[in-house]
């Protein structure tokens, strides 16, 4: 008889996993009705938010949490001594690069307005902005920052990136105010903590020059939502958002009626490409433990 070194659960019931490894998933073991107990290794599906991690509490022998996202400030909490928190950071860089950018381009040449005007059945040529020669910041230095980077420069930009400690090419976050009234374009990057909460605040808004876009597929409480919709009311900036605080935003929420925004509803790495790039993720995750090695992207909380 086969000895089971782990038993993996994940969204995936045609998982490839390593001998010695058994899968699970909710075609053959729901959480709210099998014993979890023997869960040693947790997937939780992606884009689930708690409902998926408050099974964790039954999970008495859990070594490994594995989560799907690049964010991982949710799961702190659900975390026990000796268990390790892995998240899926590059998974997601190619998905979430992308909609910045389109996000970006889609505020630059004007497509929220064109869109309106084709629901009203107007033909109305004007002369929009372009992503081209634009001055861009970027604030998070990672690897969804790098892969941005990359997308961005067939572009002809003058990209400035900003991390906290200021490491290889990026400048130190402690610079931002300085720098703020240069770009024409603000992308926000960087994981949700203690130094990040409101990092956009009203005084750096106010530091954004006239015309300026800011871009959020970081976490929705990175901004002062209050804040930004004085200053957008103001009409002299503009927001492109995938993530808002609080999310789901509800429909009475003044965002939604704010001048110059533009609102997708949390979407950036949850598109086609999760899926190839997700599984191939954990099954290379799930080899690396079974050779003995340390797992890929553990958190250190």
């Amino acid at each position: 008889m086969q000895q089971i070194n782990h038993t993996v659960w994940s969204q995936w019931p045609d998982l490839t996993v390593p001998e010695g490894f058994r899968k699970l998933s909710l075609a053959d073991h729901p959480l709210d009705s099998s014993d979890l107990s023997q869960i040693t290794i947790y997937v939780p599906p992606y884009m689930t938010g708690n409902e998926f991690l408050e099974p964790i509490k039954k999970m008495s022998n859990l070594q490994i949490l594995q989560v799907p996202n690049a964010g991982y400030e949710s799961a702190i909490p659900y975390l026990r001594p000796n268990m390790i928190l892995c998240n899926a950071r590059g998974v997601h860089n190619a998905s979430t690069a992308e909609l910045a950018v389109g996000m970006a381009i889609a505020m630059k040449r004007g497509f929220p307005d064109f869109l309106r005007l084709q629901d009203r059945g107007e033909w109305s040529h004007e002369r929009m902005g372009s992503l081209n020669d634009s001055t861009i910041g970027i604030v998070g230095a990672g690897s969804i920052s790098e892969t941005l980077v990359s997308y961005l420069k067939p572009y002809e930009v003058e990209i400035t990136t900003f991390s906290r400690s200021g490491s290889g090419s990026s400048i130190p976050i402690a610079r931002l105010d300085e720098l703020l009234p240069t770009f024409d374009i603000l992308f926000l990057i960087i994981p949700l903590n203690a130094e990040s909460l409101h990092l956009i605040n009203a005084k750096r808004l106010s530091l954004l020059k006239d015309g300026a876009i800011l871009v959020n597929v970081a976490r929705g409480k990175v901004v002062d939502t209050d804040a930004l919709v004085a200053e957008l009311n103001t009409g002299r900036i503009s927001a492109a958002l995938d993530v808002t605080d609080p999310e789901p935003l509800p429909p009475e929420h003044p965002l939604w009626r704010a001048k110059n925004v533009l609102i997708t509803p949390h979407v950036g790495g949850d598109s086609e490409a999760f899926e190839k790039r997700g599984r191939r993720f954990i099954e290379d995750q799930l080899r690396r433990i079974a050779d003995g090695l340390e797992p890929l992207n553990i958190i250190k909380t």
